[in-house]
């Protein structure tokens, strides 16, 4: 090593390579293995826009696309009715995905199983953009379509990593309520960039082209979006020290036979807390878009528009519903919004068959109501999980949650209205709240504080 003599007989030398290189690859290291719950918080809002993103993408198209592209044989409304179906398979396999990632992390660890979810969801995603028309392929279209939405939700079952839980335990005592609304913030942000191409595409280019390939062009982004933000929560999640905090916090897999026959209330309960909110979750997004495209003369890229705008106004609600859980509790947030929900339900059928104006109004209640909701809805009881258990019972509770409340709502509300009156959708929302009511005051573990 060539050194120098300093002017007071000091030697300096020049950096050893091996040396630098450290000091290269350490650039990045904590002193003090400290994380706050913002840097959390950042994982925790990259993975769930990117889900959401993915999520909407399909739903659009199951009303847009797929009933003509698959089931040109018969009428508008069964073929999406059919695409409805299909559209529910991601959610039956979702708690399938959570249980096979689960036994993967135990054996190969995490990094393993959200390699193995990137890889599956970034294919499956993709797949769909090349998706031939029944014209092409006949029934093996509708099958090919069946296995790689079956994919999807295998996958997202194992894109579970625990910071939403990592998160929700570190955040500070006062201000859990606002941390837990980040991660929600992925609904409306994903529902308004996939919103915002199908309008876009939609007002630019012909019928003929949107069906032959523009509808296509939103899943290459999916698959673009959802690599980056798996490679990003992977980053995160394989540093030494998250991974030092989730064995801290004890947030690693359990046996999935044991957790529910030890926790199988709180799963229920879990499930059932939030069901008013996911059930409005699809009935002011997928079953609005279907019954316009079926029933009403409105333009879809202009009801699109009105849908993002109500979007907005979600947004808005979910960062209301931190600083409102923050001062009167989660659960008093939840069933108070349990209960407008109800009364909402009761409007249902007056607004979308009032006409345009009627409808809009349908649109931005529905949106506020969501976002004030929604905003609390992730993990509301998990904090009744014990330790160990805490991290596969927060994958499940979600699962459950989505399968309930969310997986089969359009199916159910666009074939219920269109066969006996929208009154009837309005029931099915208020079933929903009066779950929700019944299973908050079922917990009365639930502190207000959590």
């Amino acid at each position: 090593m060539a050194t120098t003599t300093t002017p007071n007989g000091v030697q300096v030398g020049a950096q050893e390579p091996s040396q630098a290189g450290n000091d290269a690859r350490n650039i990045n290291t904590r002193d003090d293995d400290h994380i706050s719950p913002g840097e959390i918080a950042v994982g925790v809002v990259i993975g769930r826009a990117s889900e959401y993103f993915d999520f909407f993408v399909y739903a659009i198209a199951s009303v847009l696309v797929f009933p003509s592209l698959l089931f040109p044989f018969d009428g508008r409304l069964e073929g999406t009715l059919y695409a409805f179906t299909i559209f529910s398979f991601a959610f039956i396999a979702r708690p399938i995905g959570t249980v096979i990632s689960m036994a993967i992390q135990r054996r190969y660890g995490r990094e393993a199983k959200l390699t193995g979810a990137l890889l599956l969801l970034g294919s499956t995603t993709a797949g769909i953009a090349f998706l031939p028309s029944y014209a092409d392929s006949g029934f093996y279209a509708i099958l090919i379509l069946s296995v790689l939405r079956i994919g999807q939700g295998l996958s997202l079952g194992g894109s579970w990593d625990g910071l939403p839980s990592l998160l929700a335990l570190n955040a500070p005592e006062n201000k859990r309520g606002w941390y837990a609304m980040l991660g929600q913030l992925g609904a409306p942000t994903g529902f308004f960039i996939a919103a915002g191409l199908f309008w876009y595409l939609i007002g630019n280019l012909t019928d003929l082209d949107f069906m032959d390939w523009g509808w296509r062009y939103p899943f290459y982004v999916a698959f673009a979006i959802n690599v980056v933000a798996l490679f990003a929560r992977l980053r995160l999640t394989s540093t030494s020290e998250y991974a030092k905090l989730l064995e801290e916090r004890e947030l690693q897999p359990t046996s999935v036979m044991e957790m529910a026959s030890s926790q199988g209330r709180n799963l229920i309960i879990g499930a059932l807390a939030a069901l008013a909110s996911y059930a409005l979750f699809h009935l002011v997004t997928v079953f609005p878009l279907s019954w316009i495209t079926i029933y009403s003369p409105r333009s879809v890229s202009g009801f699109l528009g009105t849908q993002m705008i109500g979007v907005v106004l979600m947004a808005v609600g979910v960062v209301a519903s931190g600083v409102i859980a923050d001062r009167i509790g989660r659960r008093r947030t939840l069933g108070t919004l349990a209960i407008l929900i109800a009364v909402f339900s009761g409007f249902v059928p007056m607004l979308l068959n009032g006409g345009e104006g009627a409808q809009d109004t349908f649109i931005m209640l529905g949106f506020a109501l969501l976002g004030l909701s929604y905003g609390q809805a992730a993990g509301a009881v998990t904090a009744n999980f014990p330790a160990q258990y805490r991290y596969t019972g927060a994958a499940f509770t979600s699962d459950l949650a989505w399968l309930v409340g969310a997986g089969f709502a359009p199916l159910v509300a666009l074939g219920v209205s269109s066969q006996f009156g929208l009154a009837y959708v309005g029931l099915y929302l208020l079933s929903g709240a009066v779950c929700s009511l019944a299973a908050l005051s079922l917990n009365r573990r639930l502190d207000i504080r959590n």
